[in-house]
């Protein structure tokens, strides 16, 4: 790679929101979906993040001509995907807006909010559960919000242009 890469860490920069809905049908959120009343910015409240990938699983296609066992590709599948949040002593608004059963877009700015860079993902999901983390120790009180990815997610789009 013959080009300087500018290297980031995640904290600081990458965004993420939790959008009741997406009118555009490839669920690309506008700017002003991004500072609605239906957005949520959720990056400040979050201890750990996991999952928000597909993966693919190959499928196994021999035959009579060769040893070797080729493949083509098979169904993609969402990892599991979950957000981990720190409790808020004096407000359950995060609890509330992310109940079970609650369906939205959870969508991540990877880069940051940073209009055309094509580093956003829409996750259409249902938040499948929620749990507190117990602990006796000096550990900030935290609960784990499981999300199941419920449609196609859009990857790699433009973050929407400043207003």
């Amino acid at each position: 790679m013959g080009t300087t890469q500018q290297r980031f860490m995640r904290r600081g920069v990458t965004k993420i929101y939790f959008l009741k809905k997406i009118a555009a049908a490839d669920n690309v959120p506008t700017r002003a979906e991004l500072a609605a009343a239906n957005a949520t910015d959720l990056s400040g409240a979050i201890a750990d993040i996991a999952g928000w990938s597909l993966a693919n699983s190959p499928v196994d296609t021999p035959d009579l001509g060769s040893t070797l066992t080729t493949s083509i590709p098979g169904e993609d599948k969402a990892d599991a995907s979950t957000l981990t949040f720190y409790e808020d002593l004096a407000s359950e608004a995060v609890e509330t807006l992310l109940s079970k059963g609650e369906e939205g877009f959870v969508v991540i700015l990877r880069k940051g909010d940073i209009p055309q860079s094509k580093s956003m993902d829409t996750f259409p999901a249902r938040v499948a559960g929620r749990a507190p983390a117990y602990s006796t120790g000096s550990d900030p009180a935290k609960f784990t919000v499981t999300f199941a990815i419920s449609g196609v997610p859009t990857l790699d789009s433009a973050v929407p242009a400043a207003s």
